[in-house]
């Protein structure tokens, strides 16, 4: 006699949105065991941007906490990476993949999808981060002066927030304008290092300029971090902790909002036309 038929229980509403999230996350945080060598370029190549800034800083002079800053800006610059090319431009890989259309039509929303790919990202970047902050430390001798562990943990956390809530919503933007995610991606890669102050402190930018800036949360939480963590950061910040905390939490919100209204919209618009438009409209 055969056994029962047991049919798969259906999961909805808060149990469906975890599970796609932890679906999503679980192959980026496998993957990145799987091509070895990908780990040794990523922490390589920065490390080797980085001894740049400090060679040349060290030639002129510079104060020793700059070494330090451009540690922490080489460290960071993991994240950018991250949400430029496997946030912002993963909707459109996936078009182009024929992947797209599977999650349009899925139960799971498109913001679960989404958070689980930058969960899973995240994850990945941060051991990367770690290790490069590490390296660096040990190789160029930088000394730490730590202020408030809880106001780092707090400052660290709303930038990521903000961070991927900013490569949700600018994913849709790249799919809507389609090929052109490409050519603003590779735009915007060296710009952003600029304008955020990666390897310096942002204040140099002028205060117009760091406002300008602050569009991107790393912007902040980078100048913040560094407030916190060096002797001579409180002089090199541009705002003070506390101002930069409430601004980073305005992001968090703005950006996860806009992320989630855009997305939305991104579902209408397949589900009106039955297919994913190559022109915005």
């Amino acid at each position: 006699m055969l056994p029962p038929i047991q049919l798969t229980q259906k999961r909805s509403g808060i149990r469906l949105f975890i599970m796609t999230v932890f679906g999503r996350a679980y192959p980026r945080v496998i993957g990145m065991q799987r091509e070895k060598s990908w780990l040794f370029f990523d922490i390589f190549v920065p490390l080797l941007s980085v001894s740049a800034y400090v060679f040349v800083y060290r030639a002129i002079g510079a104060p020793e906490d700059y070494v330090g800053f451009v540690v922490v800006g080489g460290a960071m610059t993991a994240f950018w990476m991250n949400i430029l090319w496997s946030m912002s431009s993963q909707l459109y890989w996936e078009k182009e993949q024929g992947n797209l259309a599977l999650y349009i039509i899925s139960p799971a929303s498109m913001m679960a999808i989404l958070l689980g790919m930058a969960l899973g990202g995240l994850f990945a970047t941060l051991l990367r981060a770690i290790t490069i902050m590490v390296f660096g430390s040990l190789i160029f001798n930088v000394s730490y002066h730590l202020v408030s562990f809880w106001q780092l943990i707090a400052i660290f956390s709303l930038s990521m927030i903000a961070l991927y809530g900013m490569g949700m919503m600018s994913a849709s933007i790249f799919l809507l304008l389609s090929r052109e995610a490409w050519h603003i991606s590779n735009l915007a890669t060296e710009p952003v290092y600029l304008i955020s102050g990666m390897y310096f402190p942002v204040k140099n930018l002028g205060f117009w300029g760091s406002a300008f800036g602050s569009i991107i949360p790393l912007t902040l939480g980078l100048d913040a971090i560094r407030q916190l963590i060096f002797e001579s950061g409180p002089s090199l910040g541009f705002l003070s902790v506390n101002i930069e905390i409430f601004i980073l939490i305005l992001l968090s919100v703005f950006y996860v909002s806009a992320a989630k209204f855009l997305l939305a919209y991104i579902e209408k618009l397949a589900v009106r036309e039955g297919r994913l438009t190559e022109n915005r409209r």
